[in-house]
């Protein structure tokens, strides 16, 4: 049922989003059919991943996920950049962070919590995970605001650059340590479970949903940054709250739904894999790759943040350090790192 909604959707949605950008109709009521458009295309997303995760186990599907939801993600920044968007850009990037890892983490531990007392997951990928939130976050986001104190603009920007080159250099470590030379070290019991799942699709016609569903997001996400500044106008929004809650939440609707869906059906490995995983894509790929994008455009994008930006991730980082490091969960926990989005996602609209 949810699949045929999503589905008619997608269906009016994509030629309507199309017409209104050519036609030019009221932006405020583009907005909502932008965003409306881009969540159901991020189910496609969802449920291909889905069958990728199926077929290629927990780490790589997760990865997966992460990738092509943070897709969106990219696309929606990379054009707010060149409209000049650059709070826009930065409070996204921290709306994907604390949406990640408070709002698809809790509703994921929530979710599967109801339904199972308990669910467990890889210990050794969450302390592996801990680690690196620290260094991207606590690390790699507030040294060079502490240093920006005491710099110009242009040495600002050149510490965001080195800072860049070395998070995706790491980045791209990471990966290679974990699926190539480490890959199936640190097994977890519970990822042998359900083995004979059969997933929705095939590999090639889900790799096909999603390279289809992606460059249809590419177009709509385009249009939708051209409506921040009236929508803003309109209800009274901050470039902030906009970036943080808004922009955020459509962003990732595809890690949103495949996270839940996946805590649903005892899966959580794969669900934190998304949420965390998504997370260090996020902070150590797409925020240092946004700033080697704007060598190139006429708007740069240091890597520095507001202090109520900073502390809200870094408060996120840790909440999800101490609740997950045990490698079990439950709904109650869950229901924490919702409490604390919502707290968050309160005050950026008083902002």
């Amino acid at each position: 049922m949810v699949n045929k909604i999503f589905f008619l959707l997608a269906l009016v949605g994509v030629p309507v989003s199309i017409a209104g950008n050519i036609m030019h109709w009221s932006q405020t009521l583009m907005f909502g059919v932008y965003c409306l458009t881009i969540i159901s295309l991020a189910s496609f997303m969802g449920r291909a991943t889905e069958s990728l995760a199926i077929i290629s186990g927990p780490s790589i599907g997760g990865l997966l996920n992460a990738t092509f939801g943070n897709a969106v993600e990219l696309i929606i920044s990379i054009f707010a950049l060149q409209a000049g968007l650059t709070e826009v850009v930065l409070a996204s990037l921290t709306g994907s962070v604390l949406g990640n890892l408070l709002l698809v983490g809790g509703l994921s531990f929530f979710v599967g919590g109801l339904k199972y007392k308990r669910q467990t997951f890889n210990v050794y990928d969450a302390r592996h995970n801990s680690a690196l939130l620290i260094f991207a976050v606590v690390v790699a986001f507030v040294i060079p605001e502490v240093f920006a104190m005491d710099m110009d603009e242009g040495r600002t920007f050149t510490l965001s650059i080195g800072t860049s080159i070395i998070l995706i250099v790491l980045y791209l470590a990471a990966l290679f340590f974990k699926l190539v030379t480490h890959r199936g070290v640190y097994q977890h019991k519970g990822e042998q479970v359900e083995e004979h799942e059969e997933p929705e699709w095939s590999k090639g016609r889900a790799i096909t949903v999603l390279a289809v569903a992606t460059a249809a997001v590419a177009y709509v996400s385009e249009a939708l940054v051209h409506t921040f500044e009236t929508v803003a106008e309109s209800f009274g929004w901050s470039e902030l709250f906009i970036g943080v809650i808004i922009v955020a939440i459509v962003g990732n609707a595809a890690e949103h739904a495949s996270a839940i869906i996946m805590a649903y059906k005892n899966k959580v490995s794969v669900a934190v894999e998304i949420a965390v995983g998504s997370t260090l894509q996020i902070a150590m790929f797409v925020a240092p790759l946004l700033v080697l994008v704007s060598l190139f455009l006429t708007e740069q994008l240091p890597l520095i943040f507001t202090m109520p930006e900073l502390i809200a991730m870094i408060t996120a980082v840790f909440l999800t350090i101490f609740i997950s490091n045990d490698g079990d969960t439950n709904w109650f926990e869950g229901l924490t790192l919702l409490g604390a989005y919502a707290i968050m996602g309160i005050g950026f609209y008083l902002l």
